[in-house]
């Protein structure tokens, strides 16, 4: 596997979960992890960060 593919990889399966916690959001899905509610603005969260680090991701791709 050579580095652009290694981007496109990494890119798309943060934009996966972006999109699973967009998701998460616009339906309502609760998240408990060991008996820990998750709240929802915490999805916001990781929707920017994970969306962010695609983005990143599919531009490096480009360059390679």
């Amino acid at each position: 596997m050579n580095a652009r593919s290694y981007c496109q990889l990494a890119a798309a399966i943060f934009a996966l979960v972006a999109v699973i916690q967009l998701l998460r959001i616009l339906m309502g899905w609760p998240i408990s992890i060991n008996g820990l509610a998750i709240p929802i603005w915490a999805s916001w969260i990781v929707v920017v960060v994970a969306g962010g680090v695609s983005v990143l991701g599919f531009r490096a791709a480009g360059r390679g």
